[in-house]
C-alpha cells in the first residue's frame, strides 16, 4: 500500500482538486484507491456525497492520528490523502503516514513563501527516513500564457525539492464537475484537463517506481 499526501497549509492551493483527480485517475486505471479527507471542513467528504454509491471510497480522518489510523483500514494498492490547510499538527501526521508528498503551488510569490513551513516539516521527515519519504512540488491553477507561471519552477528550485514538469491549469470544468461529485476524467475524458491530470499521475508513478 502506498500513500500518497497532497499537502499545502495554505488555503486555495488545489489541494482537493488534485486529490480527487488523482485518486479518480488512479482508479480508472484499475488501482484500488482510498482517498482520507483530512480537513475538518470536509471537502473531499461534501464532493463524493453529492452521488449515491460513489465510485471512490472517502474517508475523513482529521485528527492527527493518520499514520496509526491507516493501519486499521484494509489494504488498498493507494491512499490518498487530502490535506488540511493551516493545521500543523494534522500536517505532521499525514507528512509521518506517507510515502510521497505532492505539494501544490499556485503561481504566486505570496504562496511559494508560504510553503516554507511545510517544506521544512517535509525535509526533517525525509532526513529522518533516510530518504525514503519522497517529495515535491506541481504547479497548480497556473493561468495559460502568463509568464509567472512559466519562472515559478525556477523560484521553488531554491527550496530544493523536485518541480514536476506536468502543470496544473486553471480550468472552470474543475469546480464545475466537482459540483456535481465528477471529475474531469470521467465527464470530458478527451479534453485538454483530462489530459493534464493524466500527465501527473503518470509523473508520480514513475517517480515512486524509482
Amino acid at each position: 500500500m502506498k500513500v500518497i499526501a497532497v499537502l499545502n497549509q495554505k488555503g486555495g492551493a488545489g489541494k482537493t482538486t488534485l486529490a480527487t483527480h488523482l485518486a479518480t485517475a488512479l482508479r480508472l486505471t484499475g488501482h484500488t484507491v482510498l482517498l482520507i479527507d483530512s480537513d475538518p471542513q470536509g471537502s473531499a467528504r461534501d464532493w463524493a456525497a453529492v452521488r449515491d454509491d460513489h465510485p471512490l471510497s472517502v474517508v475523513g480522518m482529521d485528527r492527527p492520528t493518520i499514520e496509526r489510523d491507516l493501519k486499521s483500514i484494509a489494504p488498498v494498492d493507494f491512499v490518498i490523502i487530502d490535506g488540511a490547510p493551516q493545521a500543523a499538527d494534522l500536517a505532521v501526521s499525514a507528512i509521518k503516514a506517507s510515502d510521497f508528498i505532492l505539494i501544490p503551488v499556485q503561481p504566486s510569490p505570496y504562496d511559494i513563501w508560504a510553503t516554507s513551513d511545510l517544506v521544512e516539516l517535509v525535509k526533517q521527515r525525509i532526513e529522518i527516513t533516510d530518504g525514503k519519504l519522497q517529495a515535491v512540488f506541481v504547479v497548480s491553477r497556473a493561468i495559460t500564457g502568463t509568464n509567472i507561471g512559466k519562472e515559478i519552477s525556477g523560484i521553488l528550485a531554491g527550496y530544493e525539492l523536485p518541480v514536476l514538469e506536468t502543470k496544473i491549469h486553471q480550468r472552470v470544468d474543475y469546480p464545475g464537475t466537482a459540483a456535481t461529485g465528477s471529475t474531469i476524467l470521467e465527464d470530458f475524458p478527451k479534453s485538454e484537463g483530462a489530459k493534464e491530470v493524466l500527465e501527473l499521475t503518470n509523473e508520480i508513478l514513475s517517480l515512486m517506481s524509482k
